[in-house]
């Protein structure tokens, strides 16, 4: 029988097998999310742990996958019973990502639905089941969703592997850390998946998690992280030239939640403020007030909110400053539903920019013609 957690191994993060199961709080009504605590401020002149904000961004933009971050996938085996491969994740844009290097040589179910907030998801029991017979178990890291990962190191079988690709694959020196992620909380902003050349070394890295545990499939999961790593190569060539025709002064980012930090710095964008999903009161008549003060003085056209999440705030603060409120962005939500050939990563990317791109100002024609399909069938399973 399986040894439990404490013979599994954990990469990328100290290991926490001795973490004992958290008790379990009632999932918070997606309806309460919408009053959010704000997190303002201007990002261009801030200092960051890491040297100077722009310096930080700078290193993200010339960012390539550490050669240390597959090493360390690839390392130790899990030792199969002759059965496929069973792989665990978390976030639907994860999931997806495995699920393309995985095909149909092993079985991927994520453990975090669609439409939660994954920064406060509480895992239901079903999760730790799904864990004990678990060969590998893919979570973000970076403290993005720590409740499933300390059920994940609990249940894991001996043998199998917990790895956090975020820590892998974003070498400290590029942590950004901002006003909804503050270097004096402990915590960087864990989207790095909205990144695409990041988002293509998490692929990078499960191909080696996966080869190493499956030597016998090890060509076939190189030849599908090759051919994944292309498409997002193709996605981020498109989303650059997309960026192009925006009007400089209108690459400006407010948004419903902070997730395109990364994304933000590749693209020579910048996020000025976000509704922040992190109390639930809403925000101050003072706060509001500082906010529309911020979008009157950037001149941004457009401000987001998420098809998952609205919020009233935001709509109230777009009618107020006669700005466009958008209230279409995912971030770990894929668009579509399961089987549909845009419920995908490289569909949800394309998705958010085409967004950001037609409402503030430019050209996402190319970009709408890209093709989000998977590059194997999707297997996985989604919990919704």
């Amino acid at each position: 029988m399986f040894a439990g957690a404490n013979a599994g191994d954990v990469y990328g993060s100290p290991n926490l097998a001795g973490v004992m199961r958290l008790p379990r709080s009632p999932l918070v009504p997606a309806a309460l999310l919408v009053s959010a605590g704000l997190a303002l401020a201007a990002c261009g002149g801030s200092k960051s742990s890491n040297g100077d904000t722009a310096a930080v961004r700078a290193r993200v933009a010339a960012y390539t996958c550490p050669g240390t971050a597959t090493a360390t996938g690839a390392a130790g085996t899990a030792p199969l019973d002759g059965a496929r491969l069973r792989i665990v994740t978390t976030v639907a844009p994860i999931t997806s990502i495995i699920a393309n290097i995985a095909g149909d040589r092993a079985d991927v179910v994520g453990a975090i639905p669609e439409g939660q907030d994954s920064h406060t998801y509480e895992p239901k029991p079903s999760v730790a089941r799904i864990m004990t017979t678990a060969d590998l178990v893919f979570v973000n890291g970076l403290k993005l969703e720590d409740p499933t990962r300390q059920i994940a190191v609990k249940n894991i079988p001996e043998g199998g592997r917990v790895i956090d690709l975020g820590n892998l694959a974003l070498p400290e020196d590029l942590y950004l850390y901002d006003f909804s992620f503050p270097k004096e909380g402990g915590k960087p902003n864990p989207h790095v998946w909205t990144n695409p050349p990041m988002a293509a070394c998490y692929a990078q890295v499960a191909a080696a998690a996966m080869s190493a545990a499956d030597p016998a499939n090890a060509a076939y999961f190189g030849a599908n992280a090759t051919a994944y790593v292309a498409r997002l190569a193709e996605l981020d060539a498109l989303m650059k030239a997309a960026t192009e025709t925006v009007p400089a002064a209108a690459r400006k980012l407010l948004t419903y939640h902070d997730a395109y930090a990364y994304f933000a710095a590749n693209y020579g964008w910048e996020v000025i403020g976000a509704i922040q999903v992190s109390s639930f009161e809403d925000p101050t008549p003072k706060e509001i007030a500082s906010l529309i003060k911020q979008i009157r003085a950037t001149g941004v056209p457009a401000i987001f909110g998420s098809e998952v999440f609205p919020s009233t705030v935001l709509e109230q603060i777009g009618k107020e400053t006669n700005v466009k409120y958008v209230d279409q962005l995912r971030d770990d939500d894929l668009p579509g539903a399961p089987g549909d050939a845009d419920h995908s990563f490289l569909g949800l990317m394309k998705f958010d920019f085409v967004t950001m791109v037609a409402s503030l100002g430019g050209d996402a024609t190319a970009l709408a013609a890209f093709d989000p399909a998977d590059i194997t069938p999707d297997r996985a399973e989604y919990p919704q």
